[in-house]
């Protein structure tokens, strides 16, 4: 951020030690690292009101739904490829397929020796 390499640091610590004096230097250090301390806190809450005030959440929210719709466009794009161009028809008709399965075997049971009656007398063919 400010281009200060490590022997730039080094060479202001050593000056600081020589002006402050070895007495004085750990409670400088201390308030520094306080003033620090509090200048990072009044900016965090600055912030924090600048995003309460224009409305930070309530456009996260927005641009989170977009994304969950962009989502969902391209998951629905993607199912049309799979299914073809007509995706109901494909739908039902592999809905349809057990049902007419199930009547075709229904239908031929009709044929049977009690005709559909389940109250008549079951041979042991039947079962």
């Amino acid at each position: 951020m400010f281009d200060i390499g490590f022997s730039e640091l080094l060479v202001i610590a050593v000056i600081t030690l020589i002006v402050m004096g070895p007495e004085r230097l750990p409670q400088t250090v201390r308030s520094i690292s306080l003033w620090i301390g509090r200048l990072k806190q009044m900016l965090a809450g600055a912030r924090r009101d600048f995003e309460q005030e224009v409305g930070m959440d309530e456009i996260r929210q927005q641009l989170h739904n977009e994304q969950v719709m962009r989502q969902l466009g391209e998951t629905k794009d993607d199912l049309q490829q799979t299914l073809g161009n007509n995706p109901i028809e494909a739908i039902a008709d592999d809905l349809m397929k057990p049902l007419a399965s199930d009547s075709a075997t229904n239908s031929s049971s009709d044929n049977s020796p009690n005709n559909g009656n389940p109250t008549a007398a079951k041979t042991p063919a039947d079962e």
